[in-house]
């Protein structure tokens, strides 16, 4: 489209076919903020179509015709690719022009919107100029949650306060290596956990494995 103006540069999709049967030009175009999309109608490329049509009866036709029909078809599929961009420039400028009608452009982001995201008293989208009612709920709802949040926070606050935080906890028993989550017995054999061996002579605790104390140097 050189020369012109594109609008809708940034959010639309391109859903045409050149050659085929199905050959045509349509546009599908969507809203920035809520992705919905409208679809132009459906336009025929008469060229592209003619190029499908006479490819398809080549093959029945080969044998009889033998290799007229494959220039014939080679002219079609030329013809048609020679007025292809002017024909879907046309086309998309055409659609454009009825996609204008389903959206609005907000002057403040530039943005294209659908008539459900746009504030029609402020002539903004709704990212721009979101709506009072539902920013007042949602502004609610955001303070009921921060104060929840507050109080579930003061609670575990008073729980900590009881909880043992001296006592040793051993994560992983040391005997099947079940993991004990802090437990005072191994859910997989029941070993105690977090215990201390005393040395028998000088009572000093011994380490997990160890042989002798580190203390007196007696055997365990």
């Amino acid at each position: 489209m050189s020369g012109t103006e594109i609008y809708f540069a940034g959010n639309y999709h391109d859903m045409c076919h050149q050659y085929g049967t199905e050959a045509g030009f349509q546009f599908e175009f969507y809203c920035s903020r809520c992705q919905d999309t409208w679809r132009s109608p459906f336009e025929p490329y008469r060229g592209g179509r003619l190029a499908g049509w006479l490819s398809k009866g080549v093959g029945a036709a080969s044998g009889l015709l033998g290799s007229v029909v494959g220039e014939v078809s080679t002219a079609a599929d030329g013809l048609a690719g020679s007025h292809w961009g002017k024909a879907r420039d046309t086309a998309f400028q055409r659609a454009v022009t009825a996609a204008e009608g389903h959206f609005n452009r907000c002057a403040r982001c530039a943005s294209y919107v659908c008539g459900r995201c746009w504030n029609t008293e402020q002539g903004l989208c709704l990212h721009c100029a979101p709506d009072t009612a539902g920013e007042m709920m949602a502004a609610q709802q955001r303070g009921l949650n921060d104060l929840v949040a507050q109080r579930a926070y003061a609670e575990g606050q008073r729980r900590g306060q009881e909880h043992d935080a001296q006592t040793p906890r051993q994560l992983v028993c040391p005997q099947c290596r079940t993991e004990t989550h802090g437990g005072r017995f191994c859910m997989g054999c029941g070993h105690e956990l977090a215990q201390q061996s005393a040395c028998a002579g000088c009572k000093a605790p011994l380490p997990d494995g160890a042989a002798f104390c580190p203390g007196c140097g007696q055997r365990r």
